[in-house]
């Protein structure tokens, strides 16, 4: 046992998530590292009444998370001219689906910042102007994509709409890219990330899927790759929304990349593809982002019924068979992210039930019903893990192998963006405000 250990130790040791010191500001989708760990202890209450610094509303619709540069808070919003009633009608009336999608006549993508300190709006800034878009599905917005802040550069994308540099002193828009076009079919989710002197992000449409980097200084394409797992016949079935995740491996940088159907491994230099994993089952609309800990990469496949993959990377060529440790089908979220503390990783279904898991082995510890729908990211924040609801409900739990209730928070509106952390602050963009949530 002794010998199993040490040799599990010395594996998790070489597996580490690539990026900045936990003390960087929350510069991207779920923080620094990634996987919802704050700096500091936010707060354990609040209401609409207490804990609340301030509040403020945002214009236009998006499920953009906060990101923080210093003392801006940065997201991005759409703000749409409707169709009349009758145009919409007509129009919906000649795709599939049509109950569960949304039309616009026009659509204005904007960055919006947001003074840290006060709430005041700093920065309204338009990206893109678009005529005719693409219908979303009625959950999604066309500006779900989380920005990234670095080194006074704010990176916006919105998918097939294209990506854009500001500078974050000023508002200025720097550059701007939009010569990489697929069918989304339910509008943009994929956030981007940044490694070394590339924005990378995922394009995987019901059309096409590859994955690629622009380059940081002005927007140009460093590299594309198609996907090459075998997809389903189906195009509607080959489409997802997932945030790629960068680790350090034992032999080198990997860039991890749940997809459909297949979770990927690339080299983030060059784009080449270094293993891949097929899901076991069928895997679509990819959402939650990878997190990564104990020698494993975490990943849930999202739709049909979601399926919790624990793999190993470091592998060559296909690894189903050799590199994935274990597997769970039991309640596995399809749109929130993972936490993962210690030794325990919480998983949250969309219905609301939490799941602790043993990150090592898989095996249940308990399940709870929180109640509520979910769509935002968990974080954790010191030995606390907290859910965001779209009721605007937040459960806090201790973290550990019991489950301990230790606050319910209730605001006016709900969550489907993941929230941020400045250092004992909590930054909180509900369906319709934005919030500096901290103890008083």
């Amino acid at each position: 046992m002794t010998r199993i250990c040490f040799q599990y130790l010395l594996l998790s040791l070489a597996l580490s998530i690539y990026v900045e010191p936990l003390n960087a500001q929350w510069n991207r989708f779920r923080g620094p590292l990634g996987n919802g760990v704050t700096n500091g202890q936010v707060p354990l209450t609040w209401s609409e009444s207490a804990n609340v610094t301030w509040k403020v509303s945002v214009p236009g619709r998006g499920h953009s998370s906060p990101v923080i540069d210093r003392n801006k808070i940065w997201l991005t919003t759409a703000i749409t001219i409707p169709l009349t009633e009758q145009e919409k009608t007509e129009r919906l009336s000649m795709l599939k689906d049509s109950k569960s999608l949304d039309l616009v006549g026009s659509v204005s993508l904007r960055a919006l910042a947001f003074d840290l300190g006060s709430g005041k709006l700093m920065h309204d800034v338009e990206i893109y102007k678009l005529q005719d878009p693409e219908p979303i599905h009625l959950t999604n917005t066309y500006a779900s994509p989380t920005p990234v802040v670095l080194d006074d550069r704010v990176y916006v994308h919105f998918g097939t709409y294209g990506a854009a540099c500001l500078d974050a002193n000023d508002g200025k828009v720097l550059w701007r890219f939009s010569d990489l076009k697929i069918n989304h079919q339910n509008g943009p989710g994929s956030s981007p990330i940044v490694w070394n002197e590339l924005l990378i992000t995922h394009y995987d449409g019901t059309d096409e899927q590859f994955i690629a980097a622009l380059r940081l200084k002005d927007g140009t394409l460093a590299w594309r790759t198609d996907r090459s797992g075998e997809m389903n016949a189906t195009p509607d079935l080959q489409k997802a929304y997932g945030t790629p995740a960068i680790v350090q491996t034992e032999t080198g940088v990997e860039l991890i990349s749940p997809a459909a159907d297949w979770v990927y491994a690339y080299n983030p230099q060059d784009g080449s593809e270094l293993w891949k994993a097929k899901y076991g089952k069928l895997g679509f609309s990819t959402v939650p982002c990878p997190v990564v800990g104990h020698g494993m990469v975490f990943i849930c496949t999202s739709f049909m019924q979601s399926r919790l993959l624990a793999v190993k990377p470091g592998g060559k060529g296909d690894v189903t068979e050799s590199h994935i440790a274990w597997t769970s089908d039991s309640n596995i979220s399809q749109k929130p992210s993972l936490a993962l503390h210690r030794g325990e990783l919480y998983v949250l279904g969309d219905a609301g039930i939490v799941t602790c898991l043993d990150a090592i082995t898989g095996n249940e510890i308990w399940r709870h019903r929180i109640g509520g729908k979910y769509a935002a990211s968990p974080i954790v924040s010191g030995d606390r893990i907290y859910f965001f609801s779209q009721e605007g409900k937040t459960t806090v739990i201790q973290a550990g192998r019991e489950y301990i209730e230790l606050a319910v928070n209730e605001l006016e509106t709900g969550f489907n963006a993941s929230p941020a952390a400045a250092d004992k602050a909590l930054i909180l963009r509900s369906d319709a405000h934005l919030y500096r949530i901290e103890q008083q």
